[in-house]
């Protein structure tokens, strides 16, 4: 994909007031934007605070007439957005990237650790209404930290399975070992989805890799343009721009990504390891 094959205003930003803001966790807030972009699951857009910063946002839920971004506060642009009420404008660009994609009727199993469960769940949504059987691991530090628990529950066919690292809700543990469990259990997955910590990505790329299972990941890099022109999310030795080319990659492809689960690279370009 090249620059100019994205539409001029995908690229542009517009401004759009913040319809209403969620309180997820104390530091986990939803914004549902009065805006549909048409994006697929997996996708992301750039928003913008004016005289602050411009970052990239997973996509929780485009549903032809609101969009909703969740986010974590952890850095100076998200903390400054935890701020904004209802009414107040952002700029929003996109959606860009890659999505995930299932075939009807297939049962997936959607592995999602903290935040990841936001984007998971657009996967999620859109997947119910394809006829998929859907398994749902949600991973998190604590309970306090789980994300769209009840939100999976209500989709048909879903049953949501939980780990937390404390052993405070469900499984003690990480999510992937609920996973590798089912499978030596001998439940059967089309398709694995994962979308949170790279260290999490890993596992479960290794373990779908080891039972012979597709996998779709979500792969996170600090990301400027959005649209393959500035090159900053190149990924070694491929050169892949995930902006483009992810930032859902299929595991044949994310296991020649030799800094996978090694490192990342900063707004300057300097290796950062995990």
């Amino acid at each position: 994909m090249c620059a100019n094959s994205i539409p001029l205003q995908t690229r542009l930003p517009r401004t759009v007031r913040i319809a209403q803001v969620r309180k997820e966790t104390d530091m986990v807030t939803t914004f549902i934007l009065p805006i549909s972009l048409g994006s697929l699951p997996g996708q992301f857009v750039m928003l913008w605070l004016p005289g602050k910063d411009e970052i990239p946002m997973s996509i929780a839920l485009d549903d032809g007439e609101n969009l909703h971004v969740t986010f974590f506060a952890v850095g100076d642009m998200t903390k400054a957005l935890q701020k904004l009420q209802a009414g107040e404008l952002v700029g929003i660009r996109g959606p860009f990237g890659t999505s995930y994609a299932w075939e009807k009727k297939q049962r997936l199993g959607l592995v999602a650790g903290g935040y990841g469960a936001a984007p998971m769940f657009f996967a999620a949504s859109q997947a119910a209404k394809d006829g998929c059987t859907l398994d749902v691991i949600i991973g998190a530090r604590s309970k306090e930290h789980l994300l769209y628990q009840e939100t999976f529950a209500s989709l048909p066919r879903t049953t949501v399975h939980i780990a937390t690292d404390d052993g405070s809700a469900g499984h003690k543990g990480h999510n992937v070992a609920v996973l590798e469990q089912m499978l030596d259990d001998g439940e059967r997955f089309d398709q694995i989805f994962a979308c949170g910590p790279e260290r999490m990505l890993v596992a479960v790329c290794a373990l779908c890799e080891k039972r012979g299972i597709p996998c779709l990941l979500s792969l996170e890099r600090y990301m400027k343009c959005g649209y393959g022109l500035c090159g900053n999310c190149s990924v070694d030795p491929l050169g892949i721009r995930l902006c483009v080319d992810g930032p859902v990659v299929n595991g044949e492809l994310v296991r020649q990504i030799s800094e996978f689960g090694t490192y990342h690279r900063d707004e300057l370009g300097r290796k950062h390891l995990f």
